[in-house]
């Protein structure tokens, strides 16, 4: 695992056990559960030699090399090669998932419009602070609850809504207590890179907002 230069492909790790490391795609990229693989996933879900990503001129090539368990792209499985777009998601198996990106530039172009020193992009799950990207990257659950915060930024949200957001058709067996401990996460997450602001405020007998200074 290496740091991408700004302009590289890069993959990074969400759900599973490799979560949070990233790769720079320069060169043909094993992934798998072989000790040579050059992405080691340690799960019996993972073939030896399960997946390859090979850089070319019309851009970074998945292919799943005869899994077991499978390959996706954005859910559909991976019978031929396709040629990946900035923000899709590699699942390998049940056991880990990736998101690509064309680059690790530091904030994507469309944010230089953005109101408040905090964006998102729901495409990539990616958060920025300050134009710094948040790393690594929020779980699913904690981006669904700041993507609902973030749409409605300056209104206050009920709890309700909340949990109905987050967690939809489970919502009522949710507990305010698993609300609470989500909303720590995401606000420690937060705090990572700016430390000076409380994004997610708590309105009393209201519900929660978010208070998104500008830039």
């Amino acid at each position: 695992m290496s740091q991408p230069p700004s302009d590289a492909p890069v993959l990074i790790a969400q759900e599973g056990p490799l979560n949070g490391q990233r790769w720079v795609i320069d060169r043909s990229l094993l992934i798998g559960r072989e000790l040579s693989c050059d992405i080691l996933i340690p799960d019996r879900q993972v073939s030896r030699l399960h997946a390859r990503l090979t850089p070319s001129r019309e851009g970074v090539i998945l292919e799943d090399l005869g899994s077991k368990n499978g390959t996706y792209h954005n859910a559909q499985e991976v019978k031929t090669p396709v040629i990946l777009q900035d923000g899709d998601l590699i699942q390998i198996a049940l056991a880990q998932q990736f998101l690509f990106l064309t680059s690790d530039a530091t904030l994507p172009l469309e944010a230089g419009s953005a109101r408040g020193r905090l964006f998102m992009d729901q495409n990539t799950r990616r958060v920025w602070i300050n134009q710094k990207a948040l790393e690594p990257p929020l779980s699913p659950q904690q981006f669904r609850l700041l993507w609902y915060l973030y749409e409605r930024q300056g209104e206050i949200v009920t709890r309700q809504e909340l949990i109905l957001a987050v967690w939809g058709e489970h919502a009522l067996e949710v507990s305010d207590q698993a609300l609470d401990a989500l909303l720590r996460r995401v606000r420690d997450r937060l705090a990572m890179l700016d430390p000076t602001h409380a994004y997610i405020k708590t309105v009393r007998g209201h519900g929660i907002q978010l208070d998104n200074p500008p830039i």
